[in-house]
Parts: structure tokens; sequence; C-alpha cells
């Protein structure tokens, strides 16, 4: 299960995939430079060696951009819980369907495509005596040709498209389509903001591409207040689908696409900044788009496939719509299960991606399996953590977008399906990066290819399950699916690198566990104290409560696992915490 690319269910920025399987995660700000040949050794220190410190402080750099949108990503997640509800919402469930089409569509056709080749082309296109910038110009003007194309073909096709999604339950689907009029356009500005931005990263401008998803969360915000303001916020969803204006759905929808139009224009600003200009280029030829393309195929056919079981998940899941968590459940679920995965996966394999790309280029497989273990090692150690705090305050976290045991519980049961996952999915996330970085996604295609068939048997079979579970059925067949496809995905890297320093990744992943065994125990008694399984208890009973609850048996979780690890001398742990220790006590 690829991270994916779709980035606004209630729209969020292009920072929140969803949980639409496989899709790969619209490309991160790029830190490193081509590394130049290697030198003969010297008693000096060879700079294309992995520095943690660098890494850290490059992976801090852009967790900030991400940590901050996400908590506005959080708040209007939450206003948009009491806008239109959550569990048991027609409402929320046919927004979430329409809100979701567009970055379905974009990844189709360019995203995951750029993803897994916009990075390497440009390393290589930085060697040209312009710097590259021919190779921007004619990428650009091909891109936003295509996108245009499918943004106008896309809106046209509304109906049909949110019937393959939708077709299931007939309910919701004349509002389903009424969002989607208004939420299809997202798709050129999808596309517009990844290439303005991936640009910016090539000439070392991360901060823009970082931080401007902040503005599409609070233009968003802002349209959402007005909405309940204007409207009436409906928390337990039941605004039937007739009660619907066009004036409703135009501001609840538009709010959402402006946010990404914001979002990506904004760039244009940034571009001039740093001196560069575009020029519409039409002559694609000379620049290396041909071998693009080859590579372009097997990943275009990877997303048909995810496209696929995109659509199986929805289908099955609308079939709770109203009656117990759906779309909009999976949804928030998968939004609070990508926060640590965003912030910290992310940004510790975005800073070794670029680094990856030019060993790979250069040939040097023992870097490459380095840089592999390193990124595998340095994201579990955290993810660990953060897996198993999900779990424990998994019903907390349901509370914070609609309070009550009840639904809390619904929601809190699909974050969970899908924590058990999350470090999997993390680890595939590295995995996949390395295939792209040694130029091979026909791999990819294939064990892709696997997980989709593992998920379509898995999720089929949650239509036996009662209602109720049908959500929580759909999060663990993906948790599955992926699982088995990271095994998969492992043994054929191996092929490629001949080993991959297994041994030493185990023992820190074992090391990691054993650590998180007395924070579990601490969560679990600290949640049954705070009322997070009564129906009337602190944690589960008001947002505030389950706020304060989810800070406190947080901080005690991390607090005992950090101590225990660094009492077991973890080199994982002490690679991140030196640097920043050392610096403390210079201070």
């Amino acid at each position: 299960m690829l991270p994916s690319t779709r980035v606004t269910r209630h729209p969020l920025p292009p920072s929140q995939p969803t949980p639409t399987l496989l899709r790969p995660t619209p490309p991160r700000p790029r830190l490193l430079r081509p590394a130049p040949p290697r030198p003969a050794p010297t008693n000096r220190r060879d700079p294309s060696v992995a520095d943690p410190d660098r890494i850290g402080r490059a992976s801090a750099f852009l967790a900030s951009g991400t940590i901050v949108s996400r908590v506005l990503g959080f708040v209007k997640a939450i206003v948009l819980a009491a806008a239109i509800g959550v569990v048991g919402s027609t409402s929320a469930d046919a927004f979430a369907v329409a809100n979701g089409l567009p970055n379905t569509v974009y990844v189709i056709v360019a995203g995951g495509v750029l993803s897994a080749v916009l990075v390497p082309q440009i390393v290589r296109a930085s060697t040209h005596t312009d710097g590259g910038s021919a190779y921007i110009n004619k990428l650009l003007t091909l891109a936003l040709t295509v996108i245009g194309a499918a943004t106008v073909l896309a809106t046209a096709l509304a109906p049909v498209l949110t019937w393959i999604y939708a077709g299931s339950n007939t309910e919701i689907l004349p509002l389903a389509v009424a969002f989607a009029w208004w939420c299809l356009p997202q798709i050129f500005f999808y596309g517009l903001y990844t290439l303005l931005g991936e640009v910016l990263n090539a000439r070392r401008s991360f901060g823009p591409f970082t931080w401007v998803p902040v503005l599409n969360n609070v233009v968003a915000l802002i349209g959402l207040v007005i909405f309940g303001i204007l409207f009436g916020f409906d928390p337990d969803g039941t605004r039937a689908i007739d009660d619907w204006t066009p004036g409703m759905v135009a501001v609840l929808a538009g709010s959402a696409t402006l946010g990404i139009v914001v979002q990506a224009v904004v760039l244009f600003w940034f571009w001039r900044r740093v001196g560069l200009r575009y020029r519409p280029d039409f002559r694609w030829r000379g620049v290396g788009l041909g071998a693009a393309g080859r590579m372009a195929g097997w990943t275009f056919g990877m997303l048909l496939l995810t496209t696929f079981a995109g659509i199986v998940q929805t289908q099955v899941v609308l079939l709770a719509s109203g009656e117990g968590a759906s779309v909009a459940a999976i949804d928030n679920a998968w939004l609070v299960f990508m926060l640590p995965h965003s912030v910290i996966t992310v940004s510790i394999a975005t800073a070794y991606f670029t680094r990856m790309s030019e060993h790979a280029h250069a040939g040097d497989l023992d870097r490459v399996r380095d840089d592999l273990s390193s990124a595998v090692r340095g994201v579990s150690v955290i993810l660990v953590l953060a897996a198993v705090v999900l779990m424990v305050v998994a019903y907390p976290f349901g509370a914070v977008f609609q309070p009550g045991l009840t639904l809390a519980s619904a929601l809190g049961n699909v974050i969970i399906a899908f924590a058990i996952g999350l470090v999997g999915f993390s680890i595939l996330f590295v995995v996949q990066r390395t295939f792209y970085a040694l130029g091979d996604t026909r791999t990819p295609f294939f064990f892709t290819l696997f997980q989709v068939i593992v998920f379509t048997v898995a999720a089929l079979s949650c239509i036996l399950l009662p209602l109720e579970w049908t959500a929580v059925g759909i999060a663990l067949s993906t948790t599955l699916a992926g699982t088995a496809q990271l095994v998969l995905a492992l043994v054929l890297l191996r092929r490629q690198l001949h080993r991959l320093d297994g041994r030493r990744i185990a023992v820190s992943l074992g090391r990691d566990l054993a650590a998180a065994v007395l924070p579990v125990i601490a969560g679990v008694v600290l949640l049954v104290l705070l009322g997070g399984t009564t129906e009337d208890g602190f944690a589960v009973s008001n947002r505030v409560g389950a706020i304060v609850s989810m800070a406190i048996i947080g901080a005690v979780m991390a607090a005992l696992y950090f101590g225990v690890l660094w009492a077991l001398r973890s080199p994982e742990l002490r690679g991140f915490a030196e640097p920043l220790v050392a610096r403390v006590r210079r201070r």
C-alpha cells in the first residue's frame, strides 16, 4: 500500500494522502545537490557519506511546514465534522466522494508519473549547460497541457466519474455529483502546484513548497466557518440530501477548490524571487522526455491498478453510508493515521531520496543500500511509538471529531485497524523510493499488482460483515494487503541490491518493539482511568477532554519509550538526539 497522493478529502493540501491505497506521494522538497565524482580516498571525510546531523536538520526543516499544515488540517477536519458530521452522515459521505475525485484523476494523469520520474530527471538535467532551464520549460508546458485537457474532460464527465465511485449508493449520488462540478477543477491546480514546487526544490528553494499548503488550509477553513454561519452546523449529520441548496453546495465545495487555487498560484511569486521565468516551450524533444515517458509507463499502469482498488474500496464502504462508519469516517481515520507518516517518514525519506538517486546514478549500490538501511531504521524508531500511541488513544481521537463513546469508538476502531500497519506502510514508502532512485518503475508495478489482488479479495469479503464493521474491515484489508506487498517488495529489492542489511534492520526494529511494551501498558491504564472506555468518560465525552487525555497519554508513553530506548543505547535515537543535546549544552 504505497503512500498516495490523494490530498484533499476535506480538503487538505497536497501533504495529505488518503486511504485509496498505493498512490505515490507527490514529490516533497529535495535537499541535496547531485554528488560530484567520488575522489580517491584521503584522510578527509567524504562529504557524500550520510551525515546524521545533516539529515536530522534537513528532516526537521521539512517537517516544520508539514506540522503547521497538519495542525490546521485537523482543525479544518473538526470544523467540517461539526458542519456536516462524520459517522452516519450521508452528506459527509457525498462530499468525501466528490472531493476525492480531483486527485484520483490527477494521480492517474500525472501525479505518480511526476513523483516517479521528475526528481531523477531534474538531477540529470542540472548537468546541462543551461542548468536544466530548457528541460523545465518543456516539462512544464507538456505537463500543464495534458493536465489542463484532463481537467476539462473530467469536469464534463462529472456525473459518470461520480457514478463509478458512488454507484452502489444511489441515495447520495445526486449530491455527490453536485459537489463534483465544483471540485473537479482542482485537478489542474494540483498539477500546477506540484510542478512549480518541484522546480523550486531543484533550485534549493524549499520553503515555499513546504509552507504554502498552510494557505490552502486557511482558505478552506474560512469557507467552512462561513458555511456553518450561513447554513447552520450539523455535527450529527442529520441533514437530508434534499435539504441541500445550490448555494450550500457552492460555498462548501467552492471554498475547497479556492484553497487549492491559492496554494498553486502563489508559487509563481516565489519563482520570481529566485529569478525563474516560465516561457512556454512546445518543442518536447531533446531533453530526455522519451526516457521519462518509458519510466512513467509502468507507473501509469500501477496507478490504474490502484484506482481500481480505490473504486472497490469506495463502493464497498458506501454500503454502510447512513448506518455507520463509511467514506467520511475512512477519510478522517486516514487523516489521523497519516499524520506521523507525513511528518516523520516523508521528511526523513525525502532527505535520503535525492542522495539515493545520486548514488544510484553513480552505480554505487553499497551506498544505496546504506541509505535504505539508515532511512528504514530512522523511520522505524519514531513510527513504532506513533503506531502504539495511535492504537491506545484511538477512541479519544474519534471523540475529537464526534464526542460520545458510541460514535468515537466507530471511528476509533477504523484508526486502530489502520495503525496496525503504520510501520510497514512507512517502510514500504522508503522501499518504493529506493526502486525509483534506481530508475526502476517496472518492479513496483508488479508488487502493486499483487497488493491490489490481495486487497480486492479482502475488501469484497467485507460485504459479508455487519454494516457497522464494514469500514473496519476495509482498513484491516488495507493493512493486510500492504504487509504482503512489503514482504514481496523486499524480496525483489534484495535481488537488485544483493543484500539489504537485514540483520541490522531487524535488530533495530526488535529493540524498538521491546521498548514499546512498557509504554503500551502505561497508556492503556491511563486510558481506563481517564474514562476512555465509558460513555460519559472524560476522555470521550467532549473534545476538550479528548484532547487533554491524548496529550497526557501521549506524553507519558513517549517519555517511557524514549527513556527505555536511551537505556538500551539505541544508535538510531542517539543519532537524532545527540546533535540536539550537544547544541543545548553549548548554549
